[in-house]
C-alpha cells in the first residue's frame, strides 16, 4: 500500500501531523514514520533547530527522518486555518506541549474532533494531562528521579545515578505510539478517534516492572545493586585478562554449567552457593571467587567457553564496538540514508521486523520548511496564496 507521496509500508494509508519537539514526541512519531505513515512535521517559521539538538547534528537527524517539514505560525489565524485543514484530512495528531498550551492555541482534541471525528489525537507530557503536577515542566532526568529509577541505578552506597539514555522520554514516546496504533485499530470498529495520552512519569514507573512490583506486592524497597542483578546471582560484570564481560548465571542449572565452564566444580558443591538464596546472601565472596578465575583468560576466550556450555555471556562494548559486531551488522538496525547537505549518514532503526511489510528509512531529516509548498498545494492553496502566506510570515 502507498500514500499520496508514493510511500509504501503497513502504515502508508495514515497521515500524521507532528506538532512535537525535543524527544518524547518525535520518538513517538518516528515509530509511525518508519512504518510508512505520511508524516508532516509542523515547525515554527524559524525552524526547530536547538530543540533536540542542532538540526544537522546526530540527535536531530536520527529523530526526524522519514518526515516532511511544513513551517507554520500557529499564532496567526491563517496558520491555525492551515492546521485545521490538515487535521480535517489526517488520521493522527501528536503533540507534546505543556498541557495548557494546546487549549490556548485552540488545537486541543475536542476542538479538532469537531472538524474530524475520526482523528486520533496523542498528547505526551511530563506528568499527565491533569493532577497536581499538570503544569510542571517535564524533563527526562526529573522523571527518572521521581519514577524511582535513579534510586536503583549505580553502585551500592554511591547515591542516585541517572541512566545513560533518556529512558523516560523514549519510552513515553514508544508507549504513545502503541496507544495510537490501538486507537486506530479501535476506530475500525467505532468509526471514531479518541484522545491518547502518555507521560514521562507514567512511562518511567511502568518501565520499573519487577522492581516496582517488589514494592507494590512484597513491600520491599529495592536499593542499588550496581552491576549485579538485584535477585539472580551470579549475574554481573567480571574482569578478564584484557577487560570485562557480563555473565548471567541465573538458576541452579545455569549456575552449575557456569561452574563447569569456569573449571571450578568446587563452587557448585560449596554449601555457601548451593541455592539461589545462599548465592544471594554470599554474593560478594562468590563474585570475588569467580573473578579470580575469569582474570586468567581473555574476554573472547571466556565468552566462547561460557556460551558453549549454555551460560549467557557477552562483551561490554564501547559504541564503536557495538556497530562493528557481526551480529549487529546482521540485524541491519543501522541504516544508511542520503542527506542533501551531510551526504550519506547512518541512523538507528527499528528493533522489530515483520515478515512481509518491513520498516524502512526512505528519506533523511528534512530542512526546515522543505515541503511547505508541496503540502500547501495538496491542501488546495495556489502559488499566489502561498506567496501571500510567506509575505505575512505565516509559513
Amino acid at each position: 500500500m502507498s500514500n499520496a507521496q508514493g510511500t509504501t509500508g503497513p502504515l502508508a494509508r495514515f497521515k500524521v501531523i507532528d506538532l512535537t519537539r525535543v524527544r518524547a514526541g518525535p520518538t513517538c512519531v518516528r515509530q509511525l514514520a518508519d512504518w510508512g505513515a505520511d508524516v508532516i512535521k509542523i515547525e515554527a517559521p524559524e525552524g526547530d533547530a536547538g530543540l533536540g539538538g542542532e538540526r544537522h547534528g546526530p540527535d536531530f537527524q536520527n529523530l526526524h527522518r522519514n518526515k516532511r517539514s511544513l513551517t507554520l505560525n500557529l499564532k496567526a489565524p491563517e496558520g491555525l486555518e492551515i492546521l485545521k485543514r490538515l487535521a480535517e484530512k489526517s488520521d493522527v495528531v501528536v503533540e507534546n506541549y505543556r498541557p495548557d498550551v494546546k487549549f490556548r492555541l485552540g488545537v486541543d482534541y475536542e476542538s479538532l474532533k469537531k472538524i474530524n471525528k475520526r482523528l486520533v489525537y496523542a498528547s505526551i507530557s511530563g506528568f499527565g494531562q491533569d493532577g497536581p503536577y499538570r503544569d510542571r515542566p517535564g524533563f527526562d532526568q526529573i522523571a527518572q528521579g521521581m519514577g524511582g529509577l535513579m534510586s536503583i541505578t549505580g553502585l551500592p552506597g554511591q547515591g542516585p545515578v541517572r541512566v545513560g539514555i533518556p529512558v523516560a522520554d523514549l519510552t513515553a514516546g514508544i508507549f504513545a505510539a502503541m496507544g495510537i496504533l490501538v486507537a486506530l485499530l479501535e476506530r475500525e470498529q467505532s468509526g471514531e478517534g479518541q484522545w491518547v495520552t502518555s507521560s514521562l512519569l507514567g512511562a518511567q514507573i511502568a518501565m520499573l516492572d519487577f522492581q516496582a512490583a517488589r514494592w507494590t506486592i512484597a513491600h520491599e524497597v529495592p536499593g542499588q545493586a550496581g552491576n549485579n542483578h538485584p535477585t539472580s546471582i551470579p549475574t554481573g560484570v567480571f574482569a578478564t585478562s584484557d577487560g570485562h564481560i557480563n555473565i548471567a548465571a541465573a538458576g541452579n542449572d545455569i549456575y552449575n554449567r557456569c561452574c563447569k565452564a569456569l573449571g571450578a566444580p568446587q563452587l557448585a558443591t560449596d554449601p555457601r552457593y548451593a541455592t539461589g538464596k545462599a548465592r544471594s546472601d554470599n554474593r560478594d565472596i562468590l563474585n570475588a571467587a569467580i573473578e579470580a578465575i575469569t582474570r586468567g583468560k581473555t574476554s573472547a576466550e571466556w565468552i566462547e567457553k561460557l556460551n558453549a556450555e549454555g551460560v549467557p555471556s557477552g562483551p561490554i562494548y564501547k559504541m564503536n564496538e557495538v556497530f562493528a559486531d557481526p551480529q549487529v551488522k546482521h540485524l541491519g538496525i543501522a541504516r544508511k540514508v542520503n542527506h542533501k547537505i551531510l551526504g550519506d549518514v547512518e541512523v538507528i532503526g527499528q528493533a522489530i521486523e515483520l515478515s512481509r511489510t518491513p520498516w524502512s528509512i526512505r528519506s533523511a531529516t528534512p530542512e526546515s520548511g522543505e515541503h511547505t509548498d508541496a503540502v500547501l498545494t495538496e491542501l488546495g492553496y495556489g502559488t499566489a496564496d502561498i506567496e501571500t502566506l510567506r509575505a505575512k510570515k505565516v509559513v
